[in-house]
């Protein structure tokens, strides 16, 4: 017995889809990397797409769809909007979703962004400025321990109260990194002034 392989063509590049890059959606096969919203261009999950009359979208632009044009229909608005009353109307729930945060990182005080984002005892961090302040480790949301916002992992924790049998020396050892990052804070714009 031989296989022949699949008879299966992609809807989106109408090339044949091998078993191992095959997703079906709606009874309809598509290369993985083929499976795009057809707005943004964005690659789809099966549990991320929504679809009409055969064309895929993201979950975002089917809804931002529906509301600019109270139906269905596969165009989006484009140019200028022939209701003034259009024009003036306030952004959307699901705009503001996407207009950016406020967070700040609570080691480097820099914008974090939801993709780089770990929220831990309500401070904000970068995936990457997760890390141990005295052996500079990267951390886990397991392997963390923190005293008065200073993270630390839990080895070199457990060396440092080991190595004195009390927390005072972290507390102090606390306040005074807490001080120097506050200094390289207001010395960093002042030495953005002067080399300009």
């Amino acid at each position: 017995m031989s296989f022949t392989g699949t008879q299966d063509k992609c809807k989106a590049c109408d090339k044949t889809v091998h078993f191992i890059d095959l997703l079906t959606a709606d009874g309809v096969s598509y290369h993985k990397t083929c499976f795009k919203c057809s707005h943004c261009k964005g690659t789809l999950s099966i549990s991320s797409y929504s679809s009409m009359d055969g064309v895929l979208y993201c979950k975002t632009h089917f809804e931002q769809l529906f509301k600019e044009t109270g139906t269905f229909s596969k165009k989006f608005q484009g140019g200028a909007s022939s209701n003034k009353s259009d024009q003036a109307k306030a952004p959307s729930k699901l705009s503001s979703a996407f207009s950016g945060t406020q967070d700040k990182c609570a080691a480097c005080q820099k914008t974090v962004y939801p993709l780089e984002k770990m929220t831990l005892e309500g401070e904000s961090y970068h995936k990457s400025c997760f890390k141990c302040s005295h052996g500079g480790c990267i951390l886990t949301t397991s392997s963390y321990a923190a005293l008065n916002g200073i993270l630390y992992c839990k080895i070199h924790f457990s060396q440092l109260f080991k190595e004195k049998g009390s927390y005072n020396h972290l507390i102090q050892t606390a306040q005074t990194k807490k001080s120097e990052a506050a200094e390289a804070a207001q010395e960093a714009p002042a030495e953005a002034g002067v080399a300009e």
